[in-house]
């Protein structure tokens, strides 16, 4: 038995304490892929403040032009490992586009993301938005406020187009989940048809994160669904409105993850274990003494290398604020969290929350067992390697005992119907009955057939 496999088969070697000394690495000289977006976070300060150096790693960061590139590039070896969107592995996995086993150790962060619409879209949707004690928009906005403007665009003979970052982005099953509690539908795939707009009134296509500010300031679409800075973007160019923050959509919903083939951890397992502790380090690093080291993160992300956005831009949401309208800046701590409420550990009820979204839009064809969600999940998703490489933080004096889920099995508890806008509650130990309760969307056996669900 491989060391890997015995970490993934048990936890039981976490009670015995583990060496401080550096593990003797497999490989030293690592690339690992990102995308220009402030997540990206953790591996940038694992690099700028000498945590992967720190565990005998020599690592090269390469922005990368869009997600198909960055998936591609770990599978063919030009990249060791990525910040991906958390829905790439699953995807990949279980062969939906690209087939390859991508597993993740390390989940990136929380929260993060927004959705924007333009200026005139705003317009039109503020008078049906009501107003809290202030005279101002009041939070969350709901997308029922939506749905009148998308009505009038359609009798107009105008598709109301909308734009995300990939088909599996958590950003895609954002804008479906608010346009669905709003009362709009979002589209649907089939295994012929995979733009998703089977069905659709809002009809939603693929922009690079970094393209969005521009693709909407050009009309091609009228709002998009998107990580920082490229919400904040569109106010400071004066060109959109922020409506809602997946902060408010989910409290402390999953983001991105980072991503290795299965092969490279089979076959390295002591370097994976090197790269997560490096990576938990920097998590801690952004969120503590009350996210303190903000500021200097704001920097390291602003450079040309990073994300390159001015840093008043990425600082508008990193630092404990969101601004919707111009002017209307409010209060959310939590808007990005890198460790904070276990942010890091790979849950699988994460997993499967993205799965359940996959076979809600008709991603995955056909209905499966609840059983069958947890396999994928625990096939993608590496907990027992998170708290190894934590373990060893622990007895280098480096990290608190305390900030860990030892006891977890993997599932959070279930997220209360408060912390979700549609009032739902999501348990991801049953997704079946979770898919059940939600309003638009395939169920139980239905399945897409053409321009109809059928079942």
């Amino acid at each position: 038995m491989t060391r890997l496999t015995a970490i993934l088969a048990t936890t039981t070697c976490l009670a015995a304490p583990a060496s401080a000394e550096m593990l003797p690495l497999e490989k030293d000289e690592l690339t690992f892929g990102f995308i220009k977006l402030t997540d990206m976070a953790p591996l940038a300060v694992a690099y700028e403040q000498g945590y992967f150096f720190d565990e005998g790693l020599f690592v090269t960061l390469e922005a990368q032009a869009n997600w198909k590139v960055l998936l591609d590039g770990v599978i063919d070896g030009q990249l060791d490992g990525a910040h991906m969107l958390a829905g790439q592995p699953l995807a990949a996995t279980i062969g939906y586009g690209t087939e390859a086993h991508i597993v993740t150790p390390f989940s990136m962060d929380l929260n993060g993301n927004g959705i924007t619409v333009s200026n005139e879209v705003w317009a039109e949707m503020k008078p049906n938005v009501p107003l809290d004690a202030e005279g101002r928009p009041q939070h969350p906005i709901s997308a029922a406020a939506l749905k009148p403007v998308i009505e009038a665009y359609r009798a107009e003979g105008r598709p109301f187009n909308m734009g995300m970052v990939f088909p599996v982005s958590t950003h895609n099953y954002e804008l479906r989940y608010w346009l669905a509690a709003g009362g709009i539908e979002p589209g649907y795939y089939s295994e012929q048809n995979t733009t998703g707009q089977i069905g659709a009134e809002a009809l939603l296509s693929v922009t690079p994160p970094p393209q969005m500010p521009a693709t909407l300031e050009a009309g091609t679409i009228y709002g998009y669904a998107v990580g920082e800075p490229w919400n904040q973007q569109a106010v400071a160019m004066g060109i959109g409105v922020p409506v809602i923050t997946d902060y408010e959509l989910w409290k402390n919903n999953p983001e991105k993850v980072f991503g290795l083939t299965a092969e490279f951890v089979e076959e390295n397992p002591n370097t994976t274990l090197a790269v997560t502790k490096a990576l938990i380090r920097a998590a801690m690093w952004l969120d503590e003494n009350d996210n303190a080291n903000r500021a200097e993160a704001v920097e390291i992300l602003s450079r040309p290398d990073y994300v390159g956005a001015d840093p008043e831009v990425i600082a508008a949401s990193m630092t404990g604020t969101f601004e919707y309208e111009k002017g209307d800046v409010r209060e959310v701590p939590d808007f990005n969290t890198f460790f904070r409420h276990h942010a890091t550990y790979p849950f699988y009820s994460d997993a499967v929350w993205y799965l359940t979204q996959m076979r809600r839009w008709g991603q995955i064809a056909e209905a499966r067992p609840d059983s069958w969600y947890d396999e994928v999940a625990r096939s993608v998703y590496k907990p027992e390697i998170y708290l190894e490489a934590a373990r060893m933080l622990v007895e280098e004096g480096l990290a608190d005992e305390a900030d860990f889920p030892w006891d977890s099995d993997g599932y959070k508890a279930p997220t209360p119907a408060a912390d979700i806008i549609d009032g739902i509650p999501y348990d991801g130990r049953s997704p079946n009955a979770y898919l059940d309760s939600l309003p638009i969307g395939l169920k139980g056996d239905q399945r897409v057939v053409g321009t109809e669900i059928q079942g």
